[in-house]
């Protein structure tokens, strides 16, 4: 991880580029503080959450699965009162 100035990141863009892929996200900042992030598309992806939906989507289909709740009453409990 590393911090660019903005007028250093734009004018040394490429090399933003290659370590976010090879080092992982890139902070940019304006005055001090962080303003934007690179990531590599990968690591976007994963965040994204692209690769989970893909995920879930492939497991199996629980449309046939039947579910019971219980028709009894919870149990009681009994509360604790502050002395």
């Amino acid at each position: 991880m590393m911090h660019w100035q903005v007028q250093e990141a734009k004018q040394r863009f490429s090399e933003v580029l290659r370590c976010a892929r090879g080092s992982g996200a890139q902070f940019v900042s304006r005055h001090g503080e962080d303003v934007a992030v690179v990531l590599d598309i990968a690591e976007y992806r994963r965040l994204s959450g692209d690769d989970f939906k893909s995920f879930l989507r492939s497991g199996p289909c629980f449309d046939d699965l039947e579910i019971t709740r219980s028709a009894e009453l919870p149990r009681d409990i009994d509360h604790l009162t502050e002395t």
